[in-house]
C-alpha cells in the first residue's frame, strides 16, 4: 500500500500521510502540497495500479496511509515505520522520500516535460524539474547516438 501511494501519486511522505478518498473525485485527486509554509495544488489522476491497491487495502477512514489501528500518521511517524520496514527488508539507507526521486525519474525517463515533472511534484522555477529531465534527456540522445562512435548509421 505505503509504496503504490507513493510511487504513483510522487507526494512527500506529509503530504501522502493527509491524502485520502476526500481529495479524491471521479479518478482524480486534488490536494494542496505542503513544503516550507508555501502551498501548491497538484492535481493527480488515479492511475490504474494506484486504485487496485487502494481497492484491495487495508486504508484508513480519513487517509489511504494509516497506522494499524486505521488512524492517520504523523509524517515523522511515518517515516520511521517506513525506514523500520526497508531494514526489516534488508534494505538500508531507503526512505519514502526515495521513492519521490524514483517517481521522478521514472516520468522524466518517460518523456515528461519540465512543465509536466512541475505540475505533477508541485514543483515551480524549473530547477528540480529540470534535474531529472536533463538526466533523462542525456540517457536518451546516448542510446540514440552512440552508434555514431562506430559509424555506424
Amino acid at each position: 500500500m505505503w509504496l503504490d501511494v507513493l510511487i504513483y501519486t510522487g507526494l512527500r511522505r506529509g503530504d501522502a500521510v493527509r491524502f485520502g478518498r476526500q481529495h479524491v473525485r471521479d479518478g482524480v485527486g486534488t490536494i494542496k502540497t505542503e513544503k516550507s509554509g508555501n502551498t501548491i495544488e497538484v492535481t493527480l489522476p488515479i492511475l490504474p495500479a494506484l486504485s487496485k491497491t487502494l481497492e484491495a487495502g487495508p486504508c484508513g477512514d480519513l487517509t489511504f496511509i494509516a497506522g494499524e489501528n486505521g488512524h492517520p500518521l504523523t509524517k515523522e511517524s511515518f517515516g520511521n515505520l517506513f525506514r523500520k520496514a526497508c531494514l526489516d527488508a534488508g534494505l538500508r539507507g531507503r526512505s519514502a522520500h526515495g521513492l519521490r526521486k524514483v517517481a521522478a525519474t521514472r516520468a522524466a525517463n518517460a518523456g515528461a516535460t519540465v512543465a509536466e515533472l512541475e505540475a505533477i511534484f508541485g514543483w515551480s522555477g524549473g530547477t528540480m524539474a529540470s534535474h531529472y529531465t536533463r538526466a533523462a534527456n542525456r540517457r536518451r540522445l546516448a542510446m540514440r547516438a552512440m552508434h555514431k562512435l562506430a559509424n555506424d548509421k
